[in-house]
């Protein structure tokens, strides 16, 4: 994971969003331990706050859960719930705009599907 102190986004969201891609991508398993904020705050050189902060985002979307007196694990359903999230959020933010800006073009379904089965090239 990656932090850029530089970026508009918070470190917090960035917190949780790279812990969210490493359940994604299976570098964290549903049922396993991911890195604590101690770890997080000492690797990223960031506040434990902030690496709290991130992390209870994850917590209150039912994506990690603390096992006390041992840690923060993955939960069961982590992998789909996240997708889920993602698909939304890809949808609201790219697919919904391209349907509208398409709509705008007069650009047909048929000239959609054109496009994307030449790679969109012209």
């Amino acid at each position: 994971m990656k932090l850029n102190f530089d970026d508009e986004k918070p470190v917090f969201l960035q917190i949780a969003e790279g812990m969210e891609d490493g359940i994604l991508t299976g570098v964290f398993q549903e049922e396993s331990q991911i890195p604590s904020t101690t770890e997080l705050s000492v690797t990223y050189k960031i506040n434990p706050a902030t690496a709290l902060k991130g992390i209870n985002l994850l917590v209150d979307a039912g994506i990690v859960y603390k096992k006390r007196g041992v840690g923060m694990f993955v939960a069961e359903g982590a992998v789909r719930k996240l997708r889920q999230k993602r698909k939304d959020q890809f949808y609201e933010n790219f697919v919904s705009r391209l349907v509208e800006e398409a709509k705008k073009l007069e650009i047909t379904d048929v000239e959609i599907i054109s496009m994307i089965e030449r790679g969109f090239s012209k």
